[in-house]
């Protein structure tokens, strides 16, 4: 009896470091989960960066992740809540139609990370904030285009007039004039996040009146150009490949190093509502001016000049692009 109770017991502390071993390595073989709420099309050039940017997790291992595009701004919060209620750890979207349902889905579950773009502020321990502040290569795409253009006429198509918007097509107009003080700029948003065809007629009717430059805010624009053969500056993503005797320069948004610190905080059970922008800036390697590619002799050599100096500046600090949020006028 004695000699089987000793079997047993030691059968017993056997399967409890099976047991152990194997919580143990299911823990550490676990991937974030992550899920992305999108209210436009995966490829729309906003959602495409940040749905770029956890792929690239997803295909290092690093995290588990599912999405929704295509999300109507009245079903939000019901789809905000399926991904946290379904074990999601981390949630990222796009949420300025929808501020007072998103931070409220937040409220509800404290433990889950929320990151967010938004106009407003992080708010609890779990609602953090992002933005586009890609103002910085914004701007020296502007000095090209203001270096570029012949009738001195710049025509500028956006989606809302937001924050989001407004800095961008500011520091790009602030950009031209400091090469170009002649310049004018015509101004149309189109009151959508996407509407390709709607876009497009507004960028027609600035080069009708004498616009050849056109600044490509939304899809659309550079359909436009290229049709009336004028020249277009790019914006969140380099769509030179697909027009290249059109797109001069763009400037670029990377989500990756927002994305990343997210997923640190996270894992690391640091995460705290804050303010993500500062990641999308260009020290950090959110934001870049695209190479010139196509254009890279086509673009005068003293131009290019004052753009690398002033790139340079930006990075060491000793010039900063102004941060203007407020609508821009014509």
């Amino acid at each position: 009896m004695k000699s089987l109770s000793r079997r047993s017991t030691l059968a017993a502390a056997g399967l409890v470091a099976l047991a152990s071993l194997g919580t143990s390595s299911v823990f550490a073989a676990d991937k974030l989960k992550v899920a992305g709420i999108y209210t436009v099309p995966f490829e729309q050039q906003w959602v495409s960066r940040i749905h770029l940017a956890l792929k690239a997790a997803e295909a290092r291992g690093e995290i588990e992740y599912k999405a929704t595009e295509n999300v109507a701004n009245p079903d939000y919060e019901r789809v905000m809540r399926e991904y946290a209620n379904g074990g999601s750890q981390l949630i990222f979207g796009e949420v300025f139609g929808v501020e007072a349902a998103a931070r409220k889905v937040a409220k509800d579950f404290p433990k889950i990370a929320f990151v967010a773009g938004s106009s407003g502020k992080p708010t609890g321990n779990n609602f953090a904030v992002f933005d586009n502040y890609i103002q910085e290569p914004s701007y020296l795409s502007g000095m090209i285009a203001g270096g570029m253009t012949k009738s001195n006429k710049i025509g500028l198509v956006g989606g809302f007039p937001i924050p989001e918007v407004n800095r961008l097509m500011n520091a790009f107009m602030d950009g031209a004039r400091a090469v170009n003080p002649k310049v004018t700029f015509s101004i149309t948003f189109i009151n959508s996040w996407f509407d390709p065809p709607k876009a497009k007629e507004a960028a027609f009717a600035m080069v009708d009146k004498g616009a050849d430059i056109l600044y490509a805010e939304r899809f659309g624009v550079s359909d436009a150009a290229k049709e009336r053969k004028v020249l277009a500056i790019g914006n969140v993503i380099n769509t030179q490949e697909q027009y290249p005797d059109t797109v001069v320069a763009s400037a670029l948004w990377n989500m990756q190093p927002t994305v990343d610190e997210a997923i640190k905080q996270v894992k690391a059970g640091t995460f705290k509502a804050a303010d993500f922008g500062p990641y999308s800036m260009m020290k950090p390697g959110g934001s870049s001016l695209a190479p010139l590619g196509t254009f890279e002799a086509k673009v005068p050599a003293d131009l290019k000049k004052k753009v690398a100096d002033k790139q340079a500046e930006i990075l060491a600090g000793k010039f900063a692009v102004k941060v203007n949020d407020a609508q821009p006028k014509p």
